[in-house]
């Protein structure tokens, strides 16, 4: 699943793809703005963590992993 992520005040979005299926993803996100420790934390596809403070999210875009088209049929 691919995640992109936007911070407040920083010039690029966080990207990663997870293993992790768009309700779970969803579900931590959610636990994360209601929760009290104020940490969006999510794991990538190699084990590497992604850590965010909630009070500086501005969005949140979940979606489907895109295949990379390669060459002339890919148009």
């Amino acid at each position: 699943m691919e995640v992109k992520i936007g911070v407040q005040h920083a010039p690029r979005e966080l990207s990663l793809e997870s293993k992790q299926t768009a309700e779970e993803i969803e579900r931590t996100v959610t636990e994360a703005l209601t929760g009290k420790t104020g940490l969006l934390s999510l794991v990538d596809e190699r084990g590497r963590k992604v850590l965010v403070p909630t009070d500086r999210l501005a969005y949140v875009d979940i979606g489907e992993t895109s295949a990379h088209k390669v060459g002339f049929g890919a148009v």
